[in-house]
């Protein structure tokens, strides 16, 4: 088992978080290496408009590295998504998922006169 499971028992819906935290972890993984490099994280940063340089990179994977490997495994990954301490990588995933939830208008906008204006 990847995570240990008693110690997230009162967590809600793990199951589908772990499959969304699974899915977003290899959307990142770019050489399919099962960790997270330097290249990886900052390949991430710049999709999600968050250019970062190599320092603060270094500084961002250290936040998350739990074995001082300079990479960031799926194990590190999911613990840092479930943890209750913030890192700077959790809060921008945690935005960019709120940001993709929030539901966008559908359809023609509504014709507006001058009476609708404060």
């Amino acid at each position: 088992e990847i995570i240990n499971e008693d110690l997230y028992k009162d967590e809600e819906d793990l199951e589908e978080k772990l499959v969304q935290f699974k899915a977003q972890f290899m959307e990142y993984d770019n050489d399919h290496s099962g960790d997270l490099g330097l290249m990886d994280v900052q390949l991430m940063m710049e999709k999600l408009g968050q250019p970062k340089n190599q320092l603060e990179l270094k500084k961002i994977i250290a936040e998350v590295d739990l074995n001082n490997s300079g990479t960031i495994c799926y194990r590190e990954f999911v613990v840092m998504m479930l943890g209750k301490k913030s890192s700077i990588l959790k809060i921008i995933l945690m935005f960019e998922k709120k940001s993709k939830e929030a539901e966008k208008p559908k359809g023609i906008p509504a014709k507006k006169t001058f009476d609708d204006l404060p």
